[in-house]
Formats: structure tokens, C-alpha cells, sequence
């Protein structure tokens, strides 16, 4: 029989019975504004906390725990998969329309069910280590195009191993957050010196993100068949790019002050559960990837993805890319494996970027660098176009799983620039 809530959820709504993503919240409207946790079911947000006070998560491993009084996931993040599905299952029955003990309880209702409009997202985990992947070929190979021409547009290496660098935890903030226009060098004129100053070619990446659930000890790698259970979910991102500070810092050791401005998330995690009916068939890889790479099952996710620019002083927003998650040519679960292989440690809310996700097609590109061509062409916006972002941009990204009458969706991560003020 199909899941039906007894909450009311639009049919558009991204947050059916089917997904109940985990977030951190503020309720403005208590005395005490604790940051706790909560899943979201239509327009509202289910406080975790008081459905754990109430006695409602009665499952061994979650009764005694106090994971759902926490200002972050991490506690929770760091149970495992065992426990991750008796919180689906609970949350899912209690939220059913045929179960009484939340609907048929005012009070509790009351305290447990809070609009969505009455809270403040946060951060949902405590961030230790954040690395960002390389993992779309499409982005590869539009990078080296543009950079090294048609010959050898993807370094050889990139289809053996899935390229990373580790980037900086510290600025990666919640959607709705504003981004300050970086300053830095670019390249030099003719033999003049290094420009200094504000960006001039500032641009968004279309991404997502793996948050990791139990870690691994250090020297013990994980195996890419065992990944996916030390990943709990998957949010939006976008890693905010200086390019003209990126290209003139970025040999020899990669990426660094054109990247560690700022990076947003999407405040709902959305769990690998939710995601499975999603579950699609990975790029067929070729070559084969060396046997710690090799999947027994290789799976992507079919989430649709767009990217919505509105221009400042503007109303309206312009989709500029529509994109899917099933274009990355590395999958998380070997992204994960990687990571690891060397003996790296991962820990609980460490999170993996996946890299920009771009398809192959134009308008499916992740970023401005290539739907401009750097800069070479207008990208149009109503009246008006852009070949990098202005001051008073903002930059909304969605994607949604479209299921049989329902949808998995991650909800919007957004972020508008505004100028450095000295």
C-alpha cells in the first residue's frame, strides 16, 4: 500500500513521506533556540528532539541515544547504516496517515510539527574535512579545451583515478548565505605585475556532495563495494570560483585562494534510502578501473538538476543550465574508495564534493567558465547577459527525483555576491 501522510504535502513538493531529509534548525518562535535536528515532510519541519523526548523512537538503537538533542548530525551521522534505516522506518510510520500515536497526539503535534517559514536552516553537520572531486568528463574535457586545446583536452590520468584536492572546511556556508567578492592576483599584462585586486571573472559550479557517515581508521582503507555505507546522504552545492585567480595560482599545486572563499550547501540532506528508487546505471568506464576502483554494482542517480541566475536589481531569475547527477563519470561510492585507498582517514560529516557537473550539451553545462567559453561569449539573461557574475547576482540551484506522483527533491542552494567593502 502506498506511503500516505497525514501532514498535508502538495503534489510539487520536494519533501514527500519518501524523503524526509535531516537538517538543523532554529524554531524563532521557543523560548530556548537550540539548534536541533529535523526531517522535512511538505511545508513543515518534524522536530527530532521532540519526538525522541516524547518516547516515539523506541527502536534499540535509537531509544537510548542522544542524537536527536544535538546541535549537529554528526552523533547521529556516525551510528551507521543499522540505524539510519530504524529512523526512516519509525519516522515513516509515524508520519503515516494510518498511525495514530503523533496524529491523534495535539500537544505533541503542536510542539513536534513546525512551519517551515518559522525556522532558520543551519549548517546540519560539523564540517572537519571537506575534499572537491574532478568527476564529471564532460567538464574535463570542456576545461581542457579551453585551456590546452583539442589534443589532449583530458589528461590521461583523469580516466584512471578520480582527481581531487582537499579544499578549506572553514568557508563553506548555509544556502541563503551572502558571498563576498574575493580578492587576489591575476595574471600579469604584457611585463607589467600581477593584477591585484577584486575577481573579475567570478563564477558558480553546479555540484553535490557526499556527507560521510562512519568513518575509518587511519591506515585502514575502505573497499569501493563496502562505500555506500559510510555515506548517509547527499546535499546541493556550489563551489563559488575566481577563475582569473584560480588560472594564475594553480600550477604546480592546484587550487587555493580561487576556491576557499566560499562554497554553499543546501541545508537538507537527502539520504542514500531516499535516493535508491533513483538508482541508475554509472558511465560505462574505459578503461577498466584498477581492481580497488572495480564495482560489483556501479549506480549514479537520476536527479535533475538547474541552475537559475538572477541578475542584480532584477525580480526575475533565467535558468542557465538544466544538468543530472548521472553524468559523473566517477561514482561517490569510488570517490569514497579513493579517498581512502592510501589510508586516509575519513570522519563523520566529512564532506566530498563531487566536482561541477556538466552534461554534454550546451545547456547543460555547470558553470559560466564554459557556458561563456571564458568569458568569449555573452551568456543572455533577459535584458540583459553576463559572461561572469556582477556584483548583486544570486546564484539559485534545485534538483529533484521525480518519483510515481511524488518527488525526492533537495530543496534550493543559493547565495548572492556582494562586493568586498575595505
Amino acid at each position: 500500500m502506498a506511503l500516505k501522510p497525514f501532514v498535508e504535502v502538495n503534489s510539487d513538493s520536494h519533501f514527500s513521506i519518501h524523503n524526509l531529509p535531516y537538517g538543523i534548525f532554529k524554531h524563532g518562535g521557543d523560548a530556548i533556540t537550540t539548534p536541533r535536528p529535523g526531517v522535512a515532510i511538505g511545508d513543515y519541519v518534524l522536530d527530532l528532539s521532540a519526538i525522541h523526548s516524547a518516547g516515539l523512537f523506541d527502536g534499540p538503537l535509537l531509544s537510548s541515544s542522544d542524537c536527536f538533542h544535538q546541535a549537529n548530525l554528526n552523533k547521529f551521522l556516525e551510528l551507521g547504516r543499522p540505524a539510519w534505516k530504524e529512523a526512516r522506518a519509525t519516522l515513516q510510520k509515524l508520519l503515516s496517515s494510518a498511525e495514530p500515536a503523533l496524529q491523534n497526539n495535539a500537544s505533541l503535534r503542536k510542539k513536534a510539527l513546525l512551519p517551515m517559514g518559522e525556522v532558520e536552516m543551519l549548517l546540519p553537520i560539523a564540517i572537519g574535512d571537506y575534499t572537491d572531486f574532478f568527476s564529471s568528463m564532460h567538464h574535463a574535457k570542456n576545461c581542457g579545451l579551453i585551456f590546452r586545446g583539442p589534443e589532449n583536452p583530458i589528461n590521461p590520468n583523469w580516466f584512471h583515478l578520480p582527481i581531487a584536492y582537499h579544499g578549506r572546511a572553514s568557508s563553506i556556508v548555509i544556502s541563503g548565505t551572502d558571498i563576498v567578492r574575493p580578492r587576489g592576483q591575476g595574471h600579469p599584462s604584457g611585463n607589467s605585475p600581477p593584477y591585484f585586486g577584486a575577481s573579475r571573472k567570478l563564477d558558480f559550479e553546479l555540484e553535490m556532495a557526499a556527507v560521510v557517515g562512519p568513518g575509518n581508521e587511519l591506515g585502514k582503507p575502505i573497499d569501493v563495494n563496502e562505500a555506500a555505507d559510510h555515506i548517509f546522504g547527499v546535499v546541493l552545492m556550489n563551489d563559488w570560483s575566481a577563475r582569473d585567480i584560480q588560472a594564475w595560482e594553480y600550477v604546480p599545486l592546484g587550487p587555493f585562494l580561487g576556491k576557499s572563499f566560499g562554497t554553499t550547501i543546501s541545508p537538507w540532506i537527502v539520504t542514500l534510502d531516499a535516493l535508491e528508487p533513483f538508482a541508475c546505471d554509472a558511465p560505462n568506464q574505459i578503461p577498466q578501473p584498477l581492481p580497488y576502483l572495480a564495482e560489483k554494482v556501479s549506480k549514479n542517480y537520476d536527479i535533475s538538476l538547474e541552475v537559475r541566475v538572477k541578475p542584480a536589481g532584477q525580480e526575475e531569475s533565467f535558468t542557465v543550465t538544466r544538468s543530472n547527477f548521472n553524468h559523473l563519470y566517477w561514482t561517490l561510492t569510488q570517490q569514497l574508495a579513493h579517498h581512502t585507498v592510501n589510508g586516509c582517514n575519513l570522519r563523520p560529516g566529512d564532506l566530498l564534493g563531487t566536482g561541477t557537473i556538466s552534461g554534454p550539451e550546451p545547456e547543460s553545462y555547470g558553470c559560466l567558465f564554459e557556458l561563456t567559453w571564458n568569458g568569449t561569449k555573452d551568456l543572455s539573461l533577459g535584458k540583459t547577459s553576463r559572461k561572469f557574475l556582477e556584483d548583486g547576482d544570486e546564484v539559485i540551484i534545485s534538483g529533484c527525483c521525480k518519483g510515481n506522483g511524488y518527488n525526492v527533491g533537495f530543496g534550493t542552494c543559493s547565495g548572492k555576491i556582494i562586493p568586498y567593502l575595505p
